[in-house]
């Protein structure tokens, strides 16, 4: 197998180390306040530490890392209380995109939403709490996407990417994948019956019982 090659230095070997970094904090790869250290990391991703430090400082602003004094770099902890902060942002920012798509989508995305529902239904019913919750975070993906507002598709993303450990964890709550369920179904169909309003409210009432969620 060949050994991918990886830049050492300059403007390329930062993004490469920036998207290896993120990709890890995402999956779940690195814990929240896990210690990011540069030397350890430009050794992990085959970059200088100017680079490794140019990374973590990008990934500060996304709002994935925290710089502790005297302490260095860390896995951003997001509490409760900021996720909920987030979540509240979302509700603004998703029920617009879902107004959006409810009038700008095609019909064949409209009937891919419908899949990705019956595909929801799915995995409920078997029993697939991951499965479950990846569909969930595509069919937001896919709404903001049909929706057409980059601006709001980037601020979501921003957004959305500092969530990650609270959405895994929802996700495997039990009896949470069925409540959500109805609320995801509702979303589709007001976006399906093309009723702006009614795709807004759904959305908001989503979030509104995720919010809920996350303070139990």
């Amino acid at each position: 197998m060949q050994k991918e090659a990886r830049p050492g230095t300059g403007e390329q070997a930062k993004q490469h180390a920036l998207v290896q970094l993120r990709q890890a904090i995402l999956r779940g790869e690195m814990a929240p306040a896990q210690r990011l250290v540069e030397n350890e990391l430009a050794e992990q991703f085959g970059v200088t530490r100017a680079s490794a430090r140019a990374a973590l400082i990008e990934l500060e602003s996304e709002g994935l890392v925290e710089r502790i004094r005297n302490r260095g770099s860390r896995v951003r902890v997001v509490t409760v209380e900021e996720a909920v902060a987030i979540t509240e942002c979302r509700m603004a920012l998703e029920g617009l995109c879902a107004a959006k798509a409810a009038v700008l989508a095609t019909d064949d995305q409209l009937a891919e939403l419908a899949g990705l529902g019956a595909a929801m239904v799915k995995a409920v019913a078997d029993g697939e709490p991951v499965t479950y919750s990846e569909l969930n975070h595509e069919v937001h993906a896919r709404i903001r996407e049909f929706s057409g507002q980059r601006t709001a598709v980037e601020l979501l993303e921003r957004l959305n990417a500092q969530l990650v450990r609270h959405r895994f964890q929802l996700a495997l709550r039990p009896g949470r994948a069925q409540q959500s369920l109805s609320e995801h179904l509702a979303m589709i169909e007001a976006i399906g019956a093309r009723d702006p309003q009614a795709a807004e409210a759904a959305v908001r009432a989503h979030l509104g019982s995720v919010i809920e969620a996350l303070r139990d």
